[in-house]
């Protein structure tokens, strides 16, 4: 896609720092990091959300992003790692590329787990949450 900003990273028309350089998928340093080592993984091929694309797809995406979290871990010693996705601008995604942030975590580095992302208290409605969702997968 002509105006996407990661499309233009795959293509080489922008610069970025490479750190893996796969057939299907890449992985380069955020230029807004949240720790040191803060990546993203891409597809090179453009689908504005993890929705848009095909199974298979999804999970070579995955395999990269694992394989790319182990070596950005063991690079930089980090204690962990918090893998992400903001799919969908109510998410917060900012950029329509689907892309996995990989956040090293380092002891004492402030952070926590994914829960801090959201503050849901609704706990005595998981069982009405429960039974919305399960038709969805009934069949396939």
């Amino acid at each position: 896609m002509s105006g996407c900003l990661f499309c233009q990273i795959a293509q080489g028309e922008r610069p970025s720092h490479t750190i893996f350089a796969g057939d299907g998928e890449m992985a380069f340093l955020d230029i807004f990091p949240c720790a040191p080592g803060h990546t993203l993984v891409i597809p090179r091929q453009h689908y504005a959300t993890l929705s848009d694309m095909p199974p298979e797809e999804v999970g070579r995406l995955f395999q990269a992003a694992a394989m790319v979290a182990a070596k950005v871990q063991g690079a930089l010693g980090a204690a962990g790692f918090n893998l992400g996705i903001n799919n969908g601008k109510a998410a917060g995604q900012e950029v329509f590329h689907v892309h996995i942030h990989i956040i090293p975590r380092y002891p004492g580095d402030g952070g926590g787990s994914m829960k801090s992302v959201a503050h849901f208290k609704g706990k005595e409605n998981l069982e009405a949450i429960a039974a919305k969702l399960r038709p969805a997968f009934a069949s396939p």
